[in-house]
């Protein structure tokens, strides 16, 4: 999975203010999320920006831990809600972000060179697990619940 896991760190690292831009053009556009169109460009990039960071530090596994996850997101779901940005659009967010991410994947053909199937899906697999545990401690940070 060596190679398939550096292409997509080497994409994200390459591309994170590209993926950061489109992402806010999809926020800008999203009718569900109209408490976000009243934030700054520059605090909503600078936010998604470091999430792209994140997660490419969780897939070479040289800085980010679950605990990191945990205590990261359980921060921002409390930080948003003290902002009084709701939990919907919270999560949208990071919905966003990560489908942005697969749209450059796919864009740029990284899976298309890759050495094998199940390398591809294991891949995913990081990917979404990292998502998951960004929306679940998310949310449990927004309900006070840790």
């Amino acid at each position: 999975m060596a190679f398939i896991s550096q292409s997509l760190v080497d994409l994200i690292e390459r591309h994170a203010a590209e993926l950061t831009n489109d992402w806010l053009a999809d926020v800008r556009r999203n009718t569900g999320m109209p408490t976000c169109h009243d934030c700054a460009d520059d605090h909503l990039f600078d936010e998604t920006f470091a999430v792209y960071g994140q997660l490419s530090k969780w897939i070479s596994r040289d800085e980010q831990s679950k605990e990191d996850i945990t205590r990261t997101y359980l921060a921002l779901g409390r930080q948003r809600r003290q902002e009084g940005i709701p939990l919907s659009e919270v999560l949208q967010g990071l919905i966003l972000a990560k489908r942005r991410l697969w749209l450059k994947v796919l864009s740029d053909g990284i899976l298309d060179t890759a050495l094998g199937l199940q390398q591809a899906l294991e891949l995913n697999n990081r990917v979404v697990l990292f998502f998951d545990r960004a929306i679940y401690y998310t949310a449990a940070g927004y309900e006070g619940k840790a």
